[in-house]
């Protein structure tokens, strides 16, 4: 079934292997409303398995990337609800994040701009931020009354800037300015705005050209050892290192060392 959002739009690349979201909402710095929050959950997990598309980058039209929740559609509509109903609605939005997480494929944040609440969490759970200079990024929650544990935020945020950094800013709810977010973790790059699109898909198209299958493992792996001992984690190692031994990229890249040419991975 071909993948045709309503919400956002969505382009493929088949020469690069990279596919772009790009949320759609510009006249309200795309700000989330429950079918985009429906829509992005369901990408990412069909993403997951598109014939194709080695990398994503997920972007903002407009001057912003994201504000989060819509205030009138999401968080007005919000009030009127019983206590299942906002269950249901929260387990949603922590499954956008989950998606992300579990789609194998390296997921670019590509920051035009603004990035809070929701927004902010959403490019905390890409693999890669590379935000423009205008871009800057809160985690909004406590200004609206609710905590920093939203959406994976309390677990996400402190393995991006440690414990004592997410503290602040999940509890103040302030924004974190783009260099300052850059020197702490949160930002991979930042460069000029006209910039930001092309940089992150110049580090979609070198991450599309790579070993698909072993860039998935090292995401899950990233993943999955904060959960375990030291011996456990290297027991675990030593299991994914050898079965990618046996997958045909370890021997094309050697072959390639050997004819002095850049590796053609499966």
């Amino acid at each position: 079934m071909p993948i045709a959002p309503r919400s956002f739009l969505y382009a493929h690349d088949a020469a690069s292997g990279v596919a772009t979201i790009t949320l759609n909402r510009p006249e309200r710095l795309n700000a989330l409303t429950f079918e985009v929050y429906a829509e992005l959950r369901d990408i990412f997990g069909a993403l997951d398995l598109e014939p194709g598309v080695r990398a994503i980058v997920l972007t903002g039209a407009g001057r912003g990337f994201c504000s989060g929740g819509d205030v009138e559609d999401i968080i007005g509509a919000l009030l009127s609800r019983d206590a299942k109903s906002l269950r249901d609605f929260t387990r949603m939005t922590c499954d956008v994040i989950l998606n992300i997480r579990r789609c194998r494929r390296p997921v670019i944040a590509a920051l035009n701009g603004t990035a809070a609440g929701a927004g902010a969490v959403i490019a905390a759970a890409c693999d890669f931020r590379v935000a423009a200079e205008t871009a800057k990024i809160a985690f909004l929650f406590v200004r609206v009354g609710l905590s920093g544990a939203d959406m994976g935020a309390s677990w996400l945020l402190p393995r991006l800037v440690g414990h004592g950094r997410a503290t602040e800013i999940l509890m103040t709810g302030e924004f974190v300015e783009p260099q300052r977010a850059l020197e702490i973790g949160l930002y991979h790059r930042v460069v000029p705005a006209v910039q930001v699109l092309t940089e992150a898909r110049r580090l979609a198209e070198t991450l599309a050209r790579g070993p698909a299958a072993a860039l998935a493992v090292s995401k899950r792996a990233l993943d999955h050892e904060w959960s375990l001992g030291f011996e456990q984690a290297l027991a675990h190692e030593a299991e994914i290192q050898a079965g990618l031994m046996e997958h045909s990229d370890f021997r094309e890249a050697y072959q390639a060392s050997r004819e002095k040419r850049e590796p053609r991975f499966q």
